[in-house]
């Protein structure tokens, strides 16, 4: 079908991830750019916290065994909206190869110009929020240059 650019600038993290989600569903390439300014709500302590308990999670036994958590907030982004299809189906296995997440904005798409949505629009949050690029340091992922 066609192509839809996002500018994840300021978008709430699961809004973003359930709407990318349902279009990748109905045959749509999503793009999603500046990944890393995504927002993420709650405060930083409780946001870094449960993240942090996800990242202890692992098997005892082998390290290839135990499950690998994303750190980049790229793959962050991409690993949540996979959260949300049939990925080990083959309708979503092709849903999930038609997203792709950039961190900034990759010289191909400079000229195009992507939507926000405005489901996901984090202006409008009144409780605290956190950049996904502030998660992304503190647990070791990426720094910007």
């Amino acid at each position: 079908m066609g192509r839809i650019i996002i500018d994840a600038d300021r978008a709430l993290l699961g809004r973003l991830a359930s709407y990318a989600a349902k279009k990748a569903l109905e045959g749509e390439e999503i793009v999603i750019l500046n990944a890393e300014k995504t927002v993420i709500s709650g405060t930083k302590e409780r946001v870094l916290e449960e993240v942090k308990r996800k990242l202890a999670t692992r098997t005892l036994g082998s390290l290839e065994k135990s499950p690998t958590h994303p750190r980049r907030p790229d793959v962050y982004v991409r690993r949540v909206i996979r959260g949300m299809l049939p990925w080990k189906r083959p309708k979503g296995k092709s849903a999930y190869k038609r997203v792709k997440v950039f961190i900034g904005v990759p010289e191909e798409y400079l000229k195009e110009h992507p939507i926000r949505v405005e489901e996901a629009n984090s202006t409008k949050l009144k409780c605290p929020k956190v950049f996904l690029k502030d998660v992304s340091e503190e647990i070791g992922g990426w720094r910007p240059r």
